[in-house]
Order: C-alpha cells, then sequence, then structure tokens
C-alpha cells in the first residue's frame, strides 16, 4: 500500500482539534437537546452572516493559502489580481486571513476598490487582516462556505492547500449540479495546478464528467488574461441575475 507518511511520522504528527460541540455534532448522533441547540447556534452564524454581508455588493472571491509570504510570487500575483477585481467594480470576497488573502485585499484596496473577508476562528486563531473594508468571523466551516459563495460572481483559485483544493472543487460542484449560475473560475498559475488540471481531464476521458462542467473554468498565468475572463463572464451573468434595491433599516442597526 502507497502512504504518504511513515508510521514512525505519524505518530509524531499533531492533528488540530476542533472545538468540542462541532466534533461531537460531526462523530454521530446526540442528545435531542444537544442537537437542538447546534442548530440555533448554527442558524445564529447564519443570520449574523447575511446582515453583516447584505450590502457589500456583488463578489469575486479569491482564494489561496494563508501561508504565502509577502516576498513570493504569488504574494504578487494575488495583489495584482485584487486591484484587476477592483476595477471591474467587484469587491474582493477572501477568508479574511494572511498570505493570498492579504494580498488580493492589500491590492483591491490599494486600486480604491472594496474587500470583505470571511475568517474563521480556528484554534490557533486566524487574525484578519488590515486591508478589510468589512470582516465577519465563523465558527464553522461549513457556514463560512457558503456565504463566500452566496455573494460571489465569479472565482479565483490561487496556489494552495487542501482548504484551496476543496473551494475550488465545492465551486464545480456547485455549478455541475446547477445550484449556481454558471460564474467563472479562474485558476491562476499553469504549472501549480498542473496535476489537478491532468485530473479533470482524465476524468473528461473516462466520461465521469461532461466538458461542459469545464465552460467557464480559465487555467492561466496572465493575470490580464484572467482579468478579461471575469470581465466577460462575471459581469454578464451579474446583469442576468434579477437585480434587487436594498433599503437599510435603522431599527436593525444597519
Amino acid at each position: 500500500m502507497d502512504t504518504l507518511t511513515t508510521s514512525e511520522e505519524r505518530k509524531s504528527l499533531k492533528t488540530p482539534s476542533a472545538p468540542l460541540d462541532e466534533r461531537y455534532f460531526l462523530e454521530g448522533p446526540r442528545s435531542r437537546m444537544q442537537e437542538l441547540f447546534f442548530t440555533f447556534r448554527v442558524l445564529k452564524e447564519f443570520i449574523r452572516g447575511f446582515r453583516v454581508l447584505h450590502f457589500v455588493g456583488p463578489c469575486v472571491a479569491v482564494f489561496g493559502s494563508a501561508r504565502v509570504k509577502s516576498d513570493s510570487q504569488y504574494y504578487d500575483e494575488a495583489m495584482e489580481m485584487g486591484r484587476g477585481i477592483a476595477s471591474l467594480g467587484f469587491t474582493v470576497m477572501t477568508g479574511g486571513g494572511p498570505g493570498v488573502m492579504e494580498a488580493a485585499s492589500k491590492g483591491a484596496r490599494q486600486a480604491g476598490g472594496r474587500t470583505v473577508g470571511c475568517n474563521i476562528i480556528l484554534p490557533k486563531e486566524q487574525q484578519p487582516n488590515k486591508w478589510l473594508n468589512v470582516e465577519y468571523a465563523c465558527r464553522y466551516f461549513f457556514v463560512r462556505k457558503v456565504l463566500m459563495f452566496k455573494y460571489s460572481y465569479g472565482f479565483v483559485i490561487m496556489p494552495g492547500g487542501i482548504g484551496t483544493v476543496d473551494e475550488f472543487f465545492e465551486a464545480l460542484t456547485l455549478i455541475q449540479t446547477g445550484k449556481i449560475i454558471n460564474f467563472p473560475i479562474v485558476l491562476m498559475n499553469k504549472g501549480y495546478w498542473a496535476p489537478v488540471t491532468e485530473l479533470l481531464h482524465n476524468m473528461l476521458a473516462e466520461n465521469m464528467i461532461d466538458a461542459a462542467d469545464l465552460k467557464y473554468i480559465l487555467v492561466t498565468d496572465s493575470t490580464k488574461e484572467a482579468i478579461a475572463h471575469l470581465r466577460e463572464y462575471a459581469i454578464s451573468q451579474y446583469r442576468r441575475k434579477r437585480k434587487m434595491v436594498f433599503r437599510k433599516f435603522k431599527w436593525l442597526g444597519e
């Protein structure tokens, strides 16, 4: 059997633990009262998120690693991407943390755009970066993911780790199943994402997916090409959606 780590390495590696209530919920049935209270906490987090993000405007989400340093090529590319998204009139939506998320937010702010961060509360706290206009901290990953997809009209996938890959395939799944409109997806850095694009081509060759499922994906090394792709598809999809005029209510603290 082929494994990524040896048995000795596995003994020395520590897995971070989630909050107790979240861990217990994902470990099978609990008492009805516990599960009812958990549901209330999730509902409260959703409602607070809807209120905070209601007026942020149409967004383009930028996903990528929090481990990227400020002197790296990926950081510079994310900053340029943030500037480009802001130039299209979209708010830059990120996970709100450091690395790629900070770079995209910084680029957008420097270009006069708006930024919003959906942060996540972790055992090792992820601090929000200083370039956010609006910040909302989620306790639950699935709430955070729903909020980020709900308010975004396009998705930019910068180099990242497991979480970034998860967000990429979540976007693909939602588009494939018709849960969201066919919004554009940009994979930045062909070399980094080559194993993933090869996997997608293999899926296509084996008839596991349809060519239409990949229609709106652009894999590129060019930020200009990426922005052009967003201009062509994200703006048109935003215009296709029903536009509603939202009023702020002072009695809700808006």
